[in-house]
């Protein structure tokens, strides 16, 4: 079952990967000291992957400009690897680009350097329990590309399956305003449920649909023209 910030009793287990030891050790100390437990830092690509393996983290804090190996292509290889890792983007650039690159690799959230350390500390927490965490601004450009991918033919496999998977309606209205771009928390106060049960919803559906993230998610429901309901 999966838990709540508020719920978990153990500290939140956090690995920084950055190329510039003064910012790395600087956002790992931050982070120590407002009480997550920092389990690794990485100052390459290469060495993300095998730390992030090794060391099991909850979040990864992942800068995109790596030596030896790009930060998109790290989250594809510790996300593909455990399915169970947040990736939180803490990046410099701001370039749509960019940010539409790191979730489709499957980043949790993307966040800016010139973020705050509180903010940092918020998006880490939220990060770990699923919510995406987007920098304003960059949300709404997330939901539109996964409208315009949405509208793009789907493979000739996804065509094929002989029936579409049964949800509840419960799970079909949390599925509708994820579609709609709602966090986890929104969606709980317009529901009147808890975070948990939100999650718990989410997982089901993905578990039912055999989709992996959220990304797959929205885009599986945009397709069938949830968010206009």
């Amino acid at each position: 079952m999966t838990e709540t910030s508020a719920d978990r009793q153990d500290p939140i287990r956090v690995m920084v990967v950055d190329d510039h030891p003064m910012w790395r050790d600087a956002v790992a100390r931050d982070l120590a000291e407002s009480g997550f437990e920092v389990v690794a830092t990485a100052g390459d690509g290469e060495q993300a992957v095998r730390r992030a393996k090794a060391a099991a983290p909850d979040v990864l804090v992942l800068d995109l400009n790596l030596p030896g190996k790009p930060g998109v292509q790290v989250c594809k290889e510790v996300v593909g690897e455990n399915p169970a890792l947040r990736v939180l983007v803490l990046s410099a650039s701001g370039e749509h680009a960019d940010v539409l690159e790191a979730v489709k690799s499957g980043a949790t959230g993307y966040l800016l350097k010139s973020a705050s350390t509180g903010e940092l500390q918020d998006a880490v927490r939220r990060t770990a329990v699923g919510d995406p965490v987007f920098t304003p601004g960059l949300a709404g450009l997330v939901l539109g590309e996964y409208r315009r991918l949405a509208s793009e033919p789907a493979p000739a496999p996804d065509t094929d399956e002989p029936k579409a998977p049964r949800l509840t309606d419960r799970e079909t209205e949390v599925l509708r305003l994820v579609a709609k771009g709602l966090s986890y928390k929104q969606i709980a106060e317009r529901l009147v449920i808890s975070h948990r049960t939100v999650q718990n919803h989410v997982q089901n559906t993905l578990g039912k649909l055999q989709l992996h993230n959220r990304v797959e998610l929205v885009r599986y429901a945009i397709e069938r023209g949830l968010d206009d309901e």
